[in-house]
């Protein structure tokens, strides 16, 4: 089992939402961590413009390296891959009402007052390992569930 304050801790540490959420489960599905520092470095902060949250899409990358089989360039090949996204996305939403960056942080991190608001007020510090620690947690029940099915 993998530990889920991993990915908060890498946060903590200097990842980047997108990059502490991949990095935790990459190597269990195949994937070094370079790799996966590389591939969700553009993602944090709502891909750098305040949309859906980094540990998100984090989530997203981590469940197409678990679910997407070989004919995954097709969209039958993706069907487990949107089922486990649509199942990650309904208790994510669950727990913090929404994806978007913006509205989890209760400020536009891409403007200078939200970055202000942000800076003064901690958030990245403060708020946002709550949403990565979430990300992470949905995702190893998730991949348990499946483990558990086959």
């Amino acid at each position: 089992m993998t530990e889920t304050t991993t990915s908060a801790e890498r946060f903590l540490q200097g990842n980047g939402c997108s990059q502490a959420v991949l990095t935790q489960f990459c190597e269990q599905l195949g994937m070094d961590q370079l790799t996966a520092l590389k591939i969700s470095s553009g993602f944090p902060a709502g891909m750098q413009m305040a949309g859906v949250c980094g540990a998100v899409t984090g989530a997203y990358m981590v469940l197409g390296l678990k679910f997407a089989d070989q004919q995954s360039s097709e969209s039958t090949g993706r069907k487990k891959v949107y089922e486990a996204v649509a199942e990650f996305t309904s208790r994510f939403k669950q727990r913090n009402n929404t994806l978007d960056c913006s509205d989890l942080l209760g400020c536009n991190i891409i403007t200078p007052e939200g970055k202000e608001i942000a800076d003064q007020k901690n958030l990245f510090k403060t708020v946002c390992p709550k949403f990565v620690e979430d990300a992470a947690i949905i995702l190893q029940e998730i991949i348990e569930s499946a483990d558990h099915d086959q």
